[in-house]
């Protein structure tokens, strides 16, 4: 959340790691980035020009021919000096502050801008570390807030000292005192699980999208060469599309590379990446949906990816693949007394569905048990999203004529996260029953769920 307001109480600046709060409970002790951070943030005037070059490359190329040797080293004399020094002017002008209620970071040069982070609305905070940030021993702090579109950040800081500043955070947030919150520390872990690099490079090769892409680059070369016997449009064809299939894969096992699970107080914290790393937690008590996939080449395996729908938080991914009880027993720690129904206990909407829907209404299944509302779509790839009855904003009945004429109705229900689930092509009857009844259990869980409180 970001407004802009007047500083309250004393203010000083401090350059080093984060202070041990010894003064007045009312001051507030301003902080700087690392003085690394000059070096990510100088290249902005080199990007407004390369911005510039591939907006108008024409005009870019005449204004490069004009150049002498002469005028490329007077250019450099003057762009890396002003780029230097806009790098360091924003970090000199950039500060944060920890106060008992908020988290303040003021930013600008000309035009200044505070945004003052709420606790008590911190969805998640996760520290990353690119490869060139864990290479000088810095890191990044970013944080999810109920409200924002995107995440705030601090970047760099002293990797120890991110971690230092999210656990007091974190414990300022749970409702310890300014005075004590630093003294906390980072909550114990326990780790869960790891993937395998082995069993990760498996999976990737074993996802339908990467044999589709695959497939694509062989075929639609061979097709263009037939009809037009052109090595050039077969070769501009089938390069990006080996790219995307390979870029896709390698991005996927780059960004979820040594993948591994483990349950702290403060909830479930996902470390992964082998070249960037990230230090993510799901928040207890604050995801609104978790998705059992199962693609078609992990079946015999009895694989699944667990992905989840957190509000105000980008994490979606709990795991990328692992066995399916060792998911489950997973899931149960995110929605803590929730059990996921087996695949006998989905009911199928009636035969006449396949009237809308020809053989992919096979894929459809609901099942409704005391704490989930639990709906499953697919037939090649299999989806199932469990929705705990709490989180449940609003329900709602929807029918086209096709399916008014069929006596069928889809019930979708809404969650925090501004996403619905589906339970498709149900007979007219049920779904009402289901409306009404639905709407209960959600008035009944959200006063019954526990409050929503890091390190709760």
């Amino acid at each position: 959340m970001t407004t802009p307001g007047p500083e309250d109480g004393t203010a000083r600046t401090d350059t080093g790691a984060p202070p041990t709060h010894t003064g007045p409970p009312h001051e507030v002790v301003e902080r700087r980035l690392h003085p690394v951070t000059p070096l990510r943030r100088a290249w902005a005037p080199v990007a407004v020009l390369v911005g510039w070059a591939v907006h108008d490359p024409d005009q870019a190329q005449r204004q490069l021919t004009r150049l002498t040797t002469t005028h490329l080293l007077i250019g450099l004399a003057v762009l890396i000096p002003a780029a230097a020094l806009y790098g360091f002017l924003t970090w000199w002008f950039t500060h944060y502050a920890v106060t008992g209620t908020e988290l303040r970071i003021r930013t600008g040069l000309l035009f200044r801008r505070t945004a003052h982070i709420r606790l008590e609305r911190i969805q998640a905070i996760d520290v990353t570390q690119p490869l060139l940030a864990r290479v000088v021993g810095v890191a990044k702090l970013k944080l999810d807030v109920i409200g924002t579109g995107k995440k705030d950040e601090l970047a760099f800081l002293d990797a120890d000292g991110a971690r230092a500043l999210r656990a007091e955070l974190l414990a300022r947030a749970a409702g310890f005192a300014p005075e004590t919150a630093h003294e906390v520390g980072e909550a114990p872990a326990r780790q869960l699980l790891r993937v395998p690099p082995r069993v990760l490079a498996v999976s990737l090769l074993l996802t339908g999208a990467t044999w589709g892409t695959l497939l694509a680059a062989l075929v639609v070369p061979t097709l263009l060469w037939l009809a037009t016997h052109n090595l050039w449009t077969v070769l501009a064809t089938a390069l990006p599309l080996l790219g995307a299939a390979g870029a896709n894969s390698a991005g996927r096992f780059v960004g979820e590379y040594d993948w591994t699970v483990a349950e702290s107080p403060d909830g479930l914290r996902l470390d992964h990446g082998l070249l960037d790393r990230a230090h993510e937690t799901v928040p207890p008590g604050r995801v609104q949906t978790v998705r059992i996939v199962e693609p078609l080449l992990w079946r015999r395996r009895r694989w699944v990816r667990v992905e989840l729908d957190v509000a105000g938080s980008s994490n979606s991914v709990l795991l990328p693949v692992a066995p399916r009880e060792v998911a489950e027993s997973v899931v149960a720690r995110v929605l803590p007394g929730v059990s996921v129904p087996a695949v006998p206990a989905l009911s199928r909407p009636p035969r006449r569905a396949g009237r809308c829907r020809p053989l992919w209404w096979r894929g459809y299944g609901l099942a409704v048990t005391d704490t989930v509302f639990a709906a499953r779509w697919g037939l090649l790839r299999r989806r199932l999203a469990l929705v705990p009855h709490a989180k449940v904003q609003s329900v709602r009945l929807a029918q086209g004529p096709w399916q008014r004429a069929l006596r069928l109705a889809d019930v979708h229900v809404d969650t925090g996260a501004n996403k619905s689930v589906t339970a498709r092509l149900r007979d007219a009857g049920e779904a009402a029953s289901l409306l009404r009844a639905q709407a209960e259990r959600s008035r009944t869980g959200r006063r019954d769920a526990p409050p929503d409180r890091w390190m709760a």
